[in-house]
This record gives C-alpha cells, sequence and structure tokens, in this order.
C-alpha cells in the first residue's frame, strides 16, 4: 500500500478479502491520510471501496481469463479453492463467482463442464441442478444413488473437494434452479400416474420388512423406507435433508480440534434406511421375515445389508471387526462349514 507515492506497508490485509490472497499488487491512494496505523485502517471508509473495487477487478480478470479455456483450465488447477472459499464467504460475488466452477459429471466425463452448461443440457421436466459429494471420483461415479438418475437420463454433477461441501451449502441455486444432493432424502421425481401407484402397492407390501429391519437396527437408523432412487443395489443410506452428508461427516470427523459432542452430535446425520422394493435379496429377506421374523439369518442378513450400504454410501464403519466376521459367517455358508468345522481344534 502506498500514499501518495509514499510506501505504508508491504502487506495490507485489509485490502483484499482472504480468499483472493493469492493476488499480488499495489494499490496507490491519494486520499487516505500519511500517518495510517491499522486501527485507523480498520475503520477507513475509502479503504472500503478501494477494497471493493480491487475485488470487482479480479472477478472481470477472471471473466477474461474465462474466456481462453486452455487458460482458465490452468487457472482453474490452481486457484480453485480459493474460489469456492469465495462463494462461502463473499455473498456479494456469490453469483458473479458461481459462473466460474467446474466439474465433471455423468454425462461430462473427459472434461469439467460449467453450471451454466449444465443448465443448458436440462431436460424440460428437469427442475433440480443434481449434484453428488465424495471423497474421490471413482467413489461417486459408482455411487448406488446415481442408478435412477442415469437411468433417467438427468445429469449429476461430481464434487469431490472437501471445500465443495462448504461452498455448495452457500451457494443454494445458479440461475433460479436449486441445487439438490441426490444423497439426501426428499428426492422426488416427475413420475407418472402407474408408476405412482405401481410404487405405494410395493411401499404397502414391504411394511411389514421395514417395521422388522427397524427393530433389528435399533436406534443405528432413524427409519427404513422403501426408495424408488435404485435400480440395481438392493438398498442405500440416506441422510436427512438439513444434516450433513456422508462427505461431510467423513470431513468434520477428521478435523483435529473438532468438537466430539454438541454441535456435531446434532448436525450429524439422521440415516434412513432406503430398500429397493423389487430387488431379488429384499423379496427373499420378506419372504424369510414373513415365514418366521426372529430367525437368526433375518437379523444377520439386515444387518449386513445395513453395513454395507453404509459403505457403499459413503459413511465409516462403527465396528468393522463386527462386520468382518459377518462377512466370514456368510463365507463359510457358501461353502457349507459348520461354525463347529471352522474352528481348529
Amino acid at each position: 500500500l502506498y500514499v501518495r507515492r509514499v510506501f505504508i506497508m508491504d502487506d495490507c490485509e485489509e485490502l483484499i478479502p482472504e480468499w483472493l490472497n493469492f493476488v499480488k499488487g499495489i494499490v496507490d491512494s491519494e486520499d487516505l491520510p500519511l500517518n495510517l496505523s491499522r486501527e485507523v485502517l480498520q475503520q477507513n471508509k475509502i479503504l472500503k471501496v478501494i477494497r471493493k473495487n480491487l475485488v470487482k477487478k479480479c472477478v472481470d480478470m477472471f471473466t477474461e481469463i474465462a474466456e481462453d479455456k486452455d487458460n482458465f483450465n490452468k487457472f482453474y488447477e490452481a486457484f480453485s479453492k480459493n474460489i469456492k472459499l469465495g462463494i462461502h464467504e463473499d455473498a456479494q460475488n456469490r453469483g458473479k463467482l458461481s459462473e466460474f466452477l467446474r466439474y465433471y459429471s455423468t454425462k461430462s466425463t473427459d472434461e469439467p463442464t460449467s453450471l451454466k452448461d449444465y443448465v443448458t443440457r436440462m431436460p424440460e421436466k428437469q427442475k433440480f441442478i443434481y449434484y453428488i459429494t465424495g471423497q474421490s471420483r471413482q467413489a461417486v461415479e459408482s455411487s448406488p444413488f446415481l442408478e435412477v438418475l442415469k437411468r433417467k437420463g438427468y445429469e449429476v454433477l461430481y464434487m469431490v473437494d472437501p471445500i465443495d461441501e462448504y461452498a455448495v451449502q452457500q451457494l443454494k441455486d445458479f440461475e433460479g434452479k436449486e441445487l439438490k444432493s441426490i444423497t439426501k432424502e426428499g428426492l422426488e421425481f416427475e413420475d407418472d400416474e402407474d408408476e405412482k401407484k405401481k410404487f405405494d402397492e410395493q411401499k404397502k407390501e414391504l411394511e411389514p420388512l421395514c417395521a422388522t429391519m427397524k427393530e433389528i437396527l435399533g436406534d443405528k437408523v432413524e427409519k427404513v423406507v422403501v426408495t424408488d432412487m435404485l435400480s440395481e443395489s438392493p438398498c442405500v443410506i440416506l441422510t436427512g435433508q438439513f444434516g450433513w452428508s456422508a462427505n461431510m461427516e467423513r470431513i468434520m470427523q477428521s478435523q483435529a480440534l473438532r468438537d466430539s459432542g454438541g454441535m456435531s452430535s446434532y448436525m450429524a446425520s439422521k440415516r434412513t434406511l432406503g430398500l429397493h422394493p423389487t430387488h431379488p435379496i429384499i423379496r427373499a429377506l420378506k419372504a424369510k421375515v414373513a415365514a418366521d421374523k426372529n430367525d437368526k439369518t433375518v437379523r444377520d442378513l439386515s444387518n449386513l445389508l445395513y453395513e454395507a450400504a453404509l459403505l457403499a454410501s459413503g459413511f465409516t464403519l462403527d465396528d468393522p471387526s463386527q462386520f468382518s466376521s459377518r462377512i466370514n459367517r456368510m463365507v463359510m455358508l457358501g461353502l457349507s462349514l459348520d461354525d463347529e468345522e471352522a474352528a481348529p481344534a
């Protein structure tokens, strides 16, 4: 910072917001007093105007870079985290910054797509911008949540950067289209009457199974429901609409200074187990429950399905050793071994 060509300080944090900390430059002002202290700087209105103009200039500069694809790709690779931090922190420029976001998606696998391009590709009946958050692109590409959306031809954005979780909490919509996480409950599609009727019948049919599984799983899940979000997997774990997603829970758990009680226990997602009504495993389990709901295999299978769904949905297991002993029991069943045979004398 210079005032009337007199050097004042070389690191003036008040001039530029934290998310633009990669931008370097010189500011020379005619209007600031020469005897500046840090306290005066924080109160100074002229400085606030300078700061606002600098942010505007930077955003214009990014818009220019965005016109050249190759240049922008290099820029985005280096500074995408800063732009996402800007979306999280800077409410005034959020709309403008969201135009610079780039994500891979189910329809754009070779190069990242912008939200603008996504909106132009949306089918007419699609009302929301769908996204999925996860640990890596490989993990989200094989996620069970994508099954029905792919079948219906809807595009889903892959958000695999931890900071995406924070940015998307602030960025509620883009060009009037709301952003919707596909891993949370409350996702509804425009289905025709026949499909709705058929689904309601399946729901009714599986009520006893849902009740039994809820009984077996107890506090691990808030409820067990029938879902129309799957086409290949037997079940999936959905999180509450307003809590953390599985990915956010993982991020928060790996914070070094996290608060283990208090706020995080309220925000941790309420888990809902969603069953796929026409899957052969669910059908067979329904028959088993109808025959004898206290059968030991029903208890084992319910727990195993729940734990497998946890892993597939991006959660971590609370008790991995119990999961592995269940898997071992299933392997023994598959090899037609008894518990006594397996245990060496």
